[in-house]
Order: structure tokens, then sequence, then C-alpha cells
């Protein structure tokens, strides 16, 4: 189903929130793109499923966060929960805390997310801690790192709050243009850094005190009105070692060392999910579901794959010599790293693959729309 794309105004106060139609993923209608039909599952690698659970359903850009082998998610009832990847025992399960709009973010003990109430909330081992009232919504998960919570808003601006007391510590606002995407951006930790994503350039932020250290175009706005010019950087980001690498809304993917802040290269890209990085390869899904594979060192294209064209994949996560992506049906696919040739699959319950597969303790965790909840064990 080609997807909505939905966009807001980057103002802290009455919201204008425009629904556009772009991308190049299936149409809705008689005219609906029909899905590549799939080869028969080779079953070359060994995967079993090893438990399941389940919780409400999603709505909202979720992302599973990883702690060990522990995972901390929430469901858009405003649940948050957290299990034992190996085994699929749940460790603690929150409180209504209201219709989440973002999240998870957690450093193993803290937990934060965003409602639609525009308020951010932290809790210890599900326990509420704090809560602060937002000037502008969030769709991007917030970082806890360092004992402080860091948020990406639809302002465009980084704040940074003590991850104890709640207390604002700082905020960097930049300049940008008037729309953004409802869509999870960028924000990581580096070392000593702090990575957003704003508009379409990462930024370096001192943790401390929220001052730019560095600032490195992944794509530049064009056109001639707000929505021709919007340009957003999306989705996970990947990183290995001080490398860093994002994808901006339908232009383009590239990577960035986070130390020095330089541009190491940038290339024409239209997905609208996170990427994936190993030492050879970027991985990304472009929004008609072909699979791309970038040259770490240089951006130039090693190897795509046309085999899930049209499946509505989730961005990629490196597991093994495999790479694994959710679809639009619930199925999860294990492609070779090298070639993109499929290796195995594995169903879920039938329901849309809501967010980018994780791995911890071992275990593939996969989350699908309704709120199924799968531990797979590469074998």
């Amino acid at each position: 189903m080609k997807p909505a794309v939905r966009l807001t105004r980057a103002v802290s106060a009455a919201l204008l929130i425009v629904v556009a139609v772009v991308g190049a993923g299936c149409s809705s209608g008689p005219d609906k793109i029909k899905p590549t039909e799939l080869a028969p599952n080779p079953a070359l690698l060994g995967v079993r499923l090893a438990w399941s659970a389940r919780m409400g359903a999603l709505d909202f850009p979720l992302e599973v966060k990883v702690n060990g082998d522990n995972v901390t998610l929430a469901s858009a009832d405003g649940v948050l929960r957290s299990f034992d990847a190996r085994s699929g025992a749940a460790l603690w399960q929150s409180a209504n805390l209201g219709r989440i709009a973002a999240g998870v973010g957690s450093d193993g003990r803290l937990a934060a997310v965003v409602t639609r109430d525009n308020e951010l909330i932290t809790l210890d081992a599900g326990r509420e801690l704090w809560r602060q009232k937002l000037p502008a919504p969030s769709y991007t998960a917030p970082l806890v790192a360092g004992g402080r919570v860091f948020l990406l808003t639809a302002d465009r601006s980084v704040s940074a709050f003590d991850g104890n007391s709640g207390r604002k510590l700082w905020n960097q606002q930049r300049p940008g243009e008037a729309l953004v995407l409802r869509q999870a951006g960028v924000l990581l930790a580096v070392g000593e850094t702090v990575v957003a994503g704003i508009g379409g350039r990462l930024l370096g932020l001192n943790p401390a005190n929220g001052a730019v250290k560095w600032d490195a175009p992944i794509a530049s706005p064009r056109g001639t009105n707000d929505i021709e010019r919007l340009v957003d950087l999306v989705g996970r980001p990947a990183r290995d070692g001080n490398v860093v690498c994002a994808r901006a809304f339908q232009s383009a993917v590239g990577c960035v060392d986070a130390v020095r802040g330089t541009l190491l290269w940038t290339k024409p890209a239209s997905g609208s999910v996170g990427v994936a990085v190993d030492e050879k390869y970027l991985f990304g899904t472009e929004g008609d579901g072909k699979i791309i594979a970038w040259r770490r060192a240089d951006g130039e294209r090693a190897w795509d794959s046309e085999r899930l064209r049209y499946r509505e994949l989730t961005a990629p996560l490196l597991i093994g010599r495999s790479i694994a992506v959710g679809d639009g049906s619930g199925l999860v696919h294990w492609l070779s790293r090298d070639d993109g040739s499929l290796l195995t699959r594995m169903a879920t319950d039938g329901s849309a693959v809501a967010t980018t597969p994780v791995l911890a303790g071992g275990t593939l965790v996969v989350v699908t729309r309704n709120g199924g909840i799968f531990g797979f064990k590469p074998q």
C-alpha cells in the first residue's frame, strides 16, 4: 500500500498537519502494484521460533531498545514492557502512561517515551520518575545516556534533561525549513558526542551544554515550495566505530566520521527507513522494496536485489552472515550479506512487521503492528 507521508509545520504551537502521498511504494485502489511473488524458501539457514508474546497494537514509530540481553518496548495504548530476549520472560511492565507518540529510549535502568500530549516521561524499572511538558511534539525515541535524557522535537531542537530529576539542562535549536516529517529521526551517542539529525544535516553536539561540535550535510533542500524543499534524516542510523551513516527521506544516504565531523560520502537513494552498516557495506531498503548494498569506503553500489519489490520492507538488521528484514505481510526474510540471495524466511502473525528487528541475547526480536512479539533463534 502506498504510504501516506505525514508532515507537520516546525513550530511549537498550532501545529498544522499536512497529508501528502509520495514515494515509489504500491499505490492503493484498483491500480495497486502486486508485491513480487516469493521464491520457495531454500531454508539454507537454521532458524526456530523460541518464544512469542503479545502487547497492544502499534500506530507510532516504535524503537525496540536493546540493553544487553534485554529489550524494552511500548504499545500505542501507553504501556511499556521489558523482556529477557533469551527466554521471552517479562521483567517489568509500566502503568498506562497515555497514548505514545515516540519511544522507547533506555540505558538499561531508565526508560523514556513521549506521549501524544507532548509529555516526556522517564521511568525506572517500570515506575514513573518524572514527566515534563514539551513545547512541541516529538516523533523520535529519546536517547538515554550518561544519566541524561536527550530529546529531538519537531521544532528542530535538541534538549537535555537530568535523568533522575527531569530538570532541563540545555536546549539547542537550529533554523530549518517550514515542514518536518512526522516520522522518527536520528538521535544517538557516539563517545562524548550526541549526534542528531536536523533537516538534512547531521550535527555533533556537546552533551554537557549542547554546543555544536560539527555539522555535516547528508542532503540539501531543493525545489520552489515547502513540500518540494522538504529534507529530513529519518529512521534508525547505522554506526560502525566512529562512522555514522543515515538516510535523508527519499533523497540520499551518506556516512560521516563522527569524531572529525567530516562527510565521507553521500549518494542518491529513495527510501524512508533506516540503514545498517558493517566494515564492507552500507545496506538499505528503498521505498519500492529494492535492497541495496553500497560500498562502505566510497558509497559506490556493490549489489542490489529486487527479490522483495513492493513488499513494504523494514530497515535491515545485520545478523551473522545475513541481513534480516521484515515485510508488510508479517514475514521475516534472511538474506545473504554478499549478494542479497534468500537464505530463509519465517512467519509471524500475518500483520506487518512494525519496526526494524533487533538482536539481543542471541535472539532476533520482531514486533508486528498487531502487537505480536516473536523471538527467533538462529541454529
